[in-house]
């Protein structure tokens, strides 16, 4: 059985969303939870909830909470017994396969990387973020774990996307693409001119520069770029979804013919809120850490906190990590 330690204090609606998503997914999948936090709040707020197998749930205490807006390094050290450092500290003695928090992002990436180590021949680390398209979906890595790159990070998080793309989304050989300003070879500056040059030497399967428009199109399964980019990439994403939604169903309910065009579309709505709703992946895997670490939205919801569960014990089954450090001695044989 997979043991997973979940951050019960991170994200907006924490902790009761956390509880009832680590209650929905012992419920559905075959995993052992540690729920890290003040340990005599979470006994009671548990024992609110009944029908649920309580003997695959371990309260493990935490006293103090990184909040959203706190600097990450400085917390990291100043609150070593935080939710975030006890939880990834249960993997790293190796009493949890996995750890999951929707709390400060930052925070997250500097306890693991610093606790759990990176994995052979990776430099830093990358947070790769799902996206739907036109005929399935595109894996954009760096969403944020690193603004300030340089070329070779970037050919990592290629060869890191490739491994997470075809073990858990199925797909062999995935395509990569870096994110540039054109497809041409010559765009760009000369930090991506250079990254250009590494990928087409490394072992992924590089098809050279895509820009903005292929993450939803579909021409390209894994699409490189730096922490900056991918995270502004991720929230306008965001933000443009949830205003379509917003101004269709305005429009709609403007007018008694609308509302009846809803009543009658409304199967194809929720099919395409589905399609959409970061909830369905529940969280991005860190890559590149020596652990399995997954990182959930702050505004996570039951749903989205129990597929968080469901995405972190595929990847620890599937062994992401054996595959990242493979593909990491290829490429650095070739250097």
């Amino acid at each position: 059985m997979v043991k997973i330690a979940v951050d019960a204090m991170g994200g907006d609606y924490a902790p009761k969303v956390v509880i009832e998503g680590v209650i929905e997914a012992i419920r559905r999948f075959d995993v052992f939870v540690y729920l890290v936090g003040p340990a005599e709040s979470l006994k009671a707020d548990l024992a609110k909830y009944k029908k649920f197998d309580s003997s695959r749930i371990e309260i493990v205490a935490a006293d103090e909470i990184i909040e959203m807006h706190e600097q990450p390094a400085a917390a990291i050290r100043k609150k070593r017994n935080s939710s975030i450092n006890v939880g990834i500290g249960l993997c790293k003695e190796g009493k949890a396969d996995a750890f999951f928090s929707a709390g400060n992002t930052g925070a997250v990436v500097c306890s693991a990387t610093l606790k759990l180590g990176l994995l052979e021949g990776i430099e830093r680390p990358g947070i790769a973020i799902v996206m739907p398209n036109l005929i399935g979906v595109s894996l954009i890595i760096d969403a944020g774990a690193n603004i300030d790159p340089k070329p070779m990070h970037l050919v990592q998080y290629g060869l890191m996307g490739s491994a997470y793309y075809e073990h858990i989304l199925g797909k062999t050989r995935p395509t990569i693409g870096l994110l540039n300003v054109g497809e041409e070879e010559s765009k760009g500056t000369e930090f991506m001119k250079e990254t250009y040059q590494l990928l087409e030497q490394s072992p992924v399967n590089f098809i050279g520069n895509v820009e903005g428009k292929d993450i939803f199109s579909g021409n390209c399964d894994v699409i490189v770029c730096d922490g900056f980019v991918g995270n502004v990439t991720l929230k306008v994403a965001e933000s443009i979804s949830e205003t379509i939604a917003y101004f269709l169903r305005k429009e709609l309910l403007s007018s008694i013919w609308g509302k009846l065009g809803y009543l009658l579309a409304r199967p194809c709505f929720k099919r395409f809120k589905k399609q959409v709703d970061y909830s369905e992946y529940g969280g991005a895997p860190l890559l590149g850490v020596d652990g399995v670490v997954i990182i959930g939205h702050g505004r996570s919801n039951v749903k989205a906190v129990m597929n968080a569960i469901r995405f972190a014990k595929e990847e620890v089954e599937r062994h992401i990590n054996e595959s990242i450090t493979e593909q990491a001695k290829k490429l650095l044989a070739k250097v």
